[in-house]
Formats: C-alpha cells, structure tokens, sequence
C-alpha cells in the first residue's frame, strides 16, 4: 500500500458524479468572467504548460518580471477576481480541519499533453492552514515527495472527484503532476484535467 507523508492525505472519490458536474459549469462562470491565461516563469519568462485562473480575494499569480505573488486582481484583465463559490467553500469546511476560509482557490486547466513539475506551495502568509486541492476530468499522475526536492517521492493516480489535502507536517512537501492519462474521464467534453486548489493565505 503506498505510503503518503504525513501530513498529506487521499480521499478518493469525494465528490460523486453530479458533484463534478456542477462543479464544471462553476468553473465555467468563473473562467467567463477572468479568462484562463498562459503564466509565465520568473526571471526566463518560460511560459508554463497549464493555463489558469484564480476566484477569491487574492490570486496567485506569476510572471518574468515579479515572480510568484498574490494579487487582488487578473493580471490581463485588472479586474477583481470572482468570489469563491459556496461549493468550494463546503468542502473546504468539510476536509481542511480549519477554522477561517480560504481567500484563494487556484484553477489550473491541464491538456493531455500538460504536466507541473515538483515545487513547494509556499508563497502563502498563513503556512498552518492546509492546501486542499481537486480534481476534475482526466487521470493524472501526481507525485509527492519530502520537504526538500531531492527527497524519495512517491506517485499515485487521482482520479476526477479525488481530493488532496497537503496539511501538517506534509504542508511544504513538493509535489507535481507528472502525466495526464487521456480519454479517462468523460466529464470534460473536450478533455483534459481542472485541478482547483484552496487555499487560505494570509493568517
């Protein structure tokens, strides 16, 4: 049985079928109203392989010039991120174990062919609060590792409707998506995998 660290937790098909589903057409509004972008890496301007946008009162954000921050608004439209939809909001009262909401959720949009290399989710102010992240449409291979980047990883599959909490001691473990496995889920019309992550930022 694989062994995850502690801190970091799997909770297989947590959301049954029309859960995922009216999760999809939230995503859709919010993306109507702050379109999905292409980010781009810090000091090289390497644009990265996912497309993304944000809901809450801050965003996460990155480009060349300022690197990896939270902001309160779309860096192509200027305009105020939507709010987090209430759904989110339930689960993330329902697996975090925390007691304040998350003022950022990250919305990633894999294709097929997309892949996030190992990193440590640390640009937020309030590091007790856990990360609660899911997943939607395709199969991924996600990989978690220890607190540094040269420590073992392990891999598993996530599934449309898993949730992953990173919280504890397992908060700053590094962690990516190695591979979308395609055509594993029908919930996306056109494909590919939207991964959200919640997240609660400043204490």
């Amino acid at each position: 049985m694989l062994q995850l660290p502690n801190g970091v937790r799997h909770g297989p098909d947590y959301l049954n079928r029309p859960r995922q589903e009216a999760l999809v057409e939230i995503i859709r509004a919010i993306v109507a109203e702050a379109p999905l972008y292409v980010p781009v890496m810090p000091g090289n301007g390497k644009p990265m392989s996912v497309r993304m946008t944000n809901c809450g009162s801050l965003g996460w954000v990155t480009d060349k010039e300022r690197g990896y921050r939270y902001q309160p608004t779309h860096p192509a439209t200027g305009r105020p991120w939507p709010e987090i939809p209430g759904e989110l909001l339930e689960i993330w009262n329902d697996v975090s174990g925390y007691d304040k909401p998350p003022e950022a959720c990250l919305v990633n949009f894999y294709s097929d062919d997309a892949r996030m290399g190992l990193h440590q989710d640390r640009d937020e102010k309030d590091l007790t609060a856990p990360v609660v992240s899911i997943s939607l449409g395709n199969t991924c291979l996600f990989r978690v590792g220890g607190l540094t980047r040269t420590d073992k990883t392990s891999s598993l599959r996530l599934s449309s409707g898993d949730v992953v909490i990173l919280g504890g001691e397992g908060r700053l473990c590094f962690h990516g998506v190695d591979r979308i496995y395609p055509a594993t889920s029908t919930l996306l019309k056109n494909g590919g995998r939207i991964n959200l992550t919640l997240r609660r930022v400043t204490p």
